[in-house]
């Protein structure tokens, strides 16, 4: 299965989903002000009203709220985000600090990335996000963690991996330290990751990505 951008050259259509501080979706916008990423952000929706959604209107990107809990169930949560989506013919959706499930439909499957602060399948899974994940890392005695950026499924942390970047684990780190050294390398793998899928170079076989 091969996943290109719009095939037409033009900058691909981003949709950043997050609940956050918004730090990832300020990082691909000066990635793409720099020249580095042919991309642009159509849309974002938040969770919640939190950091994020200030940050994006102050960037000038199209936000909206869709809080989980004023939504009757899931699936009408879910199909609130798509509309969001569909309207902004979004071509790839980036999870950025996205802590609600939504149900990916079928459309959608190939076209939505996330980024995880741990190099998976290692600490993955649910709960285990932000610094729950540079505790546990740190409580096991790792000496290398990282981060991950992989296609999502509607199984948590558990789809394809597309980039992996690694850090070192030092002596007498705390979560802050560990979480701001794994930081610097997500600046990095995120974009690398939507740049190949932008340029249709990334194949899903099976369980694995191949990039081409």
């Amino acid at each position: 299965m091969n996943h290109t951008a719009n095939g037409t050259g033009g900058p691909l259509r981003l949709g950043v989903l997050l609940s956050g501080g918004g730090r990832t979706l300020l990082n691909l916008l000066d990635e793409i002000r720099a020249g580095r990423l042919n991309a642009e952000v159509a849309a974002v929706v938040a969770s919640r009203d939190c950091k994020g959604v200030e940050r994006s209107r102050d960037a000038g990107v199209p936000v909206e709220t869709v809080p989980y809990k004023q939504m009757p169930d899931l699936e009408t949560y879910s199909a609130r985000i798509c509309g969001v989506l569909d309207t902004a013919n979004v071509e790839l959706v980036c999870l950025a600090g996205f802590l609600s499930m939504w149900i990916i439909p079928e459309r959608y499957q190939g076209r939505v990335m996330n980024i995880h602060p741990a190099l998976l399948p290692g600490f993955g899974g649910k709960g285990m996000y932000g610094h729950h994940v540079h505790e546990a890392v740190l409580a096991a005695g790792c000496k290398v963690s990282g981060c991950t950026v992989h296609f999502v499924t509607n199984e948590y942390d558990a789809g394809p991996i597309i980039v992996q970047k690694a850090v070192e684990v030092r002596e007498g780190d705390t979560p802050d330290d560990l979480a701001a050294r794994v930081f610097e390398q997500e600046c990095r793998a995120y974009p690398e990751a939507i740049r190949l899928f932008a340029e249709g170079r990334l194949r899903i076989d099976g369980k694995i990505v191949r990039v081409d």
